[in-house]
């Protein structure tokens, strides 16, 4: 899905913003970690946005002792991926789409000052992605409306709104329009991954009942982590890759994202996806 260009020349005068939402605090690690790590290098400003504290996700524990735990992890996270993350305060499994934070919401888009915002697609298995996504998508248009949230000036260009990309099929399937190689910077995808230990050594396999020992080591379990995490692109987003990166490059990539344009927010075409991610330009 490509449109017209809606932004004047090509070159980069200044860092990018970057925002990646996500419904829980290892969403967006899972489904941009590898992008974000390849923003960061290049310099431009990334951040994570958490929905929801995640003070439900755990077996053993939950609540505000948990919310806690989950907040360090996060902020490890940005130690090791050189970013920024953010955790709003909202209950874990609770979300709804409300007023209030799609103004807190809108909020953090401005405060950013981002040229691309990331989310979840709002059909999805868990409610609180669902609800994100839509909280995201409610906020496209009013991001730069002055008397919606008149405590934070607004935008005065609307992002690009991009989905995370997701294996749900219906009502529609997840359309791979920007593919990203992220070989080169996995293992510290997995090694960010790695810092949320309440969910992929502990909550993730016990809600998944998955049959695994995890190991003790620290090697261990990152070797296992990476097992889990990383897979080959799948065939729609192969193709994307070989529009991207020519087939004999494409050939070479071992570990993608990918991401759909969602249309509530201005509208890309090819010579603005290589400004807002310069690491394509590598590719051709």
């Amino acid at each position: 899905m490509f449109f017209l260009s809606i932004f004047p020349g090509f070159a980069q005068e200044k860092p990018l913003r970057i925002l990646m939402i996500g419904a829980h605090p290892d969403d967006c690690d899972i489904k941009s970690g590898g992008t974000a790590a390849l923003f960061a290098k290049m310099g431009h400003e990334v951040k994570f946005l958490s929905i929801t504290n995640g003070d439900a996700g755990h077996m053993e524990m939950g609540g505000g002792m948990l919310a806690k735990r989950r907040y360090a992890e996060s902020q490890e996270v940005a130690k090791r991926l050189g970013i920024h993350y953010d955790v709003l305060d909202n209950h874990d499994g609770e979300l709804l789409p409300t007023l209030e934070i799609r103004l807190d919401v809108i909020r953090k888009i401005r405060e950013w000052g981002a040229d691309v915002v990331i989310s979840h697609r709002p059909n999805d298995y868990h409610p609180d992605h669902r609800y994100t996504g839509i909280l995201v998508q409610d906020a496209a248009f009013m991001v730069g409306v002055p008397n919606i949230a008149a405590d934070t000036p607004p935008l005065r260009k609307n992002p690009v709104f991009l989905y995370y990309q997701d294996n749900f099929q219906k009502p529609n399937p997840f359309s791979p329009d920007i593919v990203i190689d992220i070989t080169s910077v996995i293992d510290q995808k997995i090694y960010a991954l790695d810092a949320h230990t309440s969910q992929f050594y502990e909550w993730l396999p016990w809600i998944a009942n998955d049959p695994d020992v995890i190991p003790e080591g620290k090697e261990g379990r990152i070797a296992w982590l990476k097992s889990k995490r990383a897979s080959a692109p799948n065939p729609s987003v192969m193709k994307s890759l070989e529009e991207w990166y020519g087939t004999e490059k494409a050939a070479q990539v071992k570990f993608a994202e990918a991401f759909e344009i969602c249309e509530y927010g201005s509208r890309p075409g090819r010579e603005d996806i290589l400004r807002l991610f310069p690491m394509l330009n590598n590719s051709q």
